[in-house]
């Protein structure tokens, strides 16, 4: 389990006014990687099969990226409105933490 699971989101998160539009696009993409693997059941030649892994990867990598615009846009600046002082400060800087560790995530 991780830190976000444990954590109370009382708020809504910031993609959700783009949700049915990320919805589209993972059912998109999880219909790409069925895709694959029916390539790979039919014995397709391997560079075609890596081609539209490339092309999945590259489409996970944007719905990453806009998941990431979405929370430092939204909860990090939400923090920064929401609290006042040095409480602002240590909550801009746990959700800036927080956006970095996913970046870093993302980049492995």
């Amino acid at each position: 389990m991780s830190e976000s699971d444990i954590q109370e989101h009382p708020h809504q998160h910031g993609y959700s006014a783009n949700k049915e539009a990320y919805q589209r696009r993972l059912k998109r993409i999880e219909g790409q990687v069925r895709g694959i693997a029916r390539m790979v059941d039919e014995d397709k030649y391997c560079i075609d099969i890596l081609t539209q892994i490339a092309a999945v990867n590259k489409a996970l990598h944007a719905v990453s990226l806009g998941l990431v615009e979405e929370h430092i846009g939204h909860c990090v600046v939400g923090a920064a409105e929401e609290s006042d002082g040095a409480l602002r400060q240590e909550k801009v800087d746990a959700k800036v933490k927080e956006a970095t560790d996913a970046i870093g995530r993302l980049l492995r």
